[in-house]
């Protein structure tokens, strides 16, 4: 492997300066900056010195680098199994790790590659200082235990790579996984605002039935945006639908109100193949703005979003006092864990009732 030096000429009015890059190909992320300069024209013995100590500490970053690159290749890895993008290996990680109702494993590549923000990654540039910064877009971007679960994935995955040679030391092996405790709750709705928001029109008409379905089944956004008529069985409006985030079948009951939109849907539409979709609604983002100015057309305060809907469909039937394997069921879960943990509601209705229900000496 060969490591050429890039020199450039820094610009604008002053004493003009020599940077210099490590580069050993053309490809996106083949070079590196490696903040040494030297003075263009030294003029005084201090900056002949600089320029001198500068030269020698570069060419010795240059030398590290070809040996660092060396071990990679050859040392411990065939060269048909190295992978010079260390997305790449991360990418085939991924897809050799999945788990049926675990998507942690993939959520930390895609979140990495949105971190990164580039196509190329070498693995000679993933240091520990990376590790860091990747746990901190973890823990800036989302809460309670999400950063942890993503950042424990992507050391698992670092190990992983360590023992297969493309480390001699793991980067991320100081790093701690971490959870995020300002963990928001997410708003739900309540009976009269079920009510509310059937009673409002809305300017998209489709997504409000679309969000009115998933308020009364349970599905996601993922789910409802995919949803087609083939999902659905005979006249019984009984649908199978494998839902995006778990991958796991899900026969999806439905109320009556929810009957009467799919029947009323269908009803309006000319051609139905195993292609076409039950709603075509918009992108992620414009659909939770219009669901914004929906709820405050009906006098909803609180921040809803379209997980809101699935919460609280799982809040109002626990409230009904089904009980939590019926609702995990419903949800399209394996276990009660999430039922318990995320999907419950963490402060009573009315507090100010639940309050007096202590003794007093009215009360006795």
């Amino acid at each position: 492997m060969s490591v050429n030096i890039v020199e450039r000429l820094s610009r604008g009015k002053g004493e003009t300066k020599v940077f210099y890059t490590l580069e050993w190909g053309r490809g996106g992320g083949q070079r590196s900056a490696t903040g040494i300069f030297t003075y263009h024209d030294p003029k005084t013995q201090l900056q002949k010195n600089h320029n001198k100590e500068a030269l020698a500490i570069l060419e010795a970053k240059r030398s590290q680098l070809i040996l660092d690159q060396q071990t990679i290749a050859a040392g411990y890895i065939p060269s048909h199994k190295y992978k010079a993008n260390f997305l790449d290996y991360f990418a085939e990680f991924a897809e050799n790790n999945k788990q049926p109702n675990n998507r942690h494993v993939e959520g930390a590549y895609n979140h990495f590659k949105v971190f990164l923000d580039k196509k190329f990654l070498a693995p000679i540039e993933v240091t520990e200082n990376l590790c860091q910064r990747f746990r901190k877009y973890l823990l800036d971007n989302f809460n309670g235990g999400t950063p942890a679960n993503y950042f424990s994935r992507f050391k698992r995955m670092m190990k992983a790579a360590t023992k297969e040679g493309y480390f001699k030391i793991n980067p991320a092996e100081d790093v701690a996984a971490k959870g995020n405790k300002n963990f928001q709750r997410k708003a739900h709705l309540e009976v009269e605002e079920y009510l509310a928001l059937l009673r409002t029109p809305c300017l998209n008409a489709t997504l409000r039935e679309a969000f009115i379905l998933c308020c009364y089944t349970g599905l996601r956004w993922c789910d409802v945006k995919q949803l087609k008529w083939v999902h659905f069985r005979g006249e019984e409006l009984v649908f199978l639908i494998n839902q995006e985030k778990t991958t796991v079948e899900q026969r999806v009951f439905l109320h009556a109100i929810a009957k009467e939109i799919l029947l009323a849907r269908r009803s309006r539409t000319e051609k139905i193949d195993g292609k076409t979709l039950v709603f075509k609604l918009p992108s992620q983002d414009m659909a939770l703005r219009t669901l914004d100015d929906w709820c405050t057309a009906a006098g909803i305060t609180k921040h809803i979003t379209w997980h809101s809907a699935r919460l609280s469909f799982s809040i109002l039937l626990q409230d009904a006092n089904v009980d939590g394997a019926t609702i995990a069921l419903l949800l399209g879960q394996t276990s009660t864990q999430y039922v318990n943990k995320t999907y419950k509601r963490f402060r009573p209705k009315d507090q100010s009732s639940v309050i007096a229900k202590l003794p007093s000496p009215v009360n006795n």
